[in-house]
């Protein structure tokens, strides 16, 4: 069994929980002596402790895993121009915001006769 790196939260999680079996009487995971018991003063957190730091428990964390951001805009992509999104018409500027990511539709058009524009007002 591969001993995982947990952070402290999920320590403290685990622990809390291994402790709470102990201390309704679940039977211990590792065998203790009596003198190791009397060290501990037979504390359910200290005795969760150990077991934890063995490696014996059988507690295990699920993390999900952030979804690809490359598969995401490609799928939003893919709904432009299918036009599925509502509200949008060619040379129609839109902002669409999608899980935090902003998006600008602008007319190729448009952009170019803005960037004549601002070269025009320098000028």
């Amino acid at each position: 069994m591969s001993i995982e790196k947990f952070g402290k939260y999920e320590a403290a999680r685990i622990l809390g929980a291994r402790a709470l079996q102990i201390a309704m009487n679940a039977p211990l995971l590792i065998k203790l002596k009596k003198e190791d018991l009397e060290k501990v003063k037979y504390d359910a957190l200290k005795i969760a402790e150990i077991e934890f730091k063995s490696g014996v428990l059988p507690i295990s964390i699920k993390r999900p895993f952030p979804k690809k951001k490359d598969e995401e805009l490609k799928r939003i992509k893919e709904k432009i121009s299918n036009k599925k999104i509502e509200g949008i018409e060619s040379g129609e500027e839109e902002e669409i915001a999608k899980e935090g990511e902003i998006m600008k539709l602008v007319n190729p058009e448009e952009e170019m006769e803005e960037e004549e524009n601002e070269k025009g007002l320098e000028e």
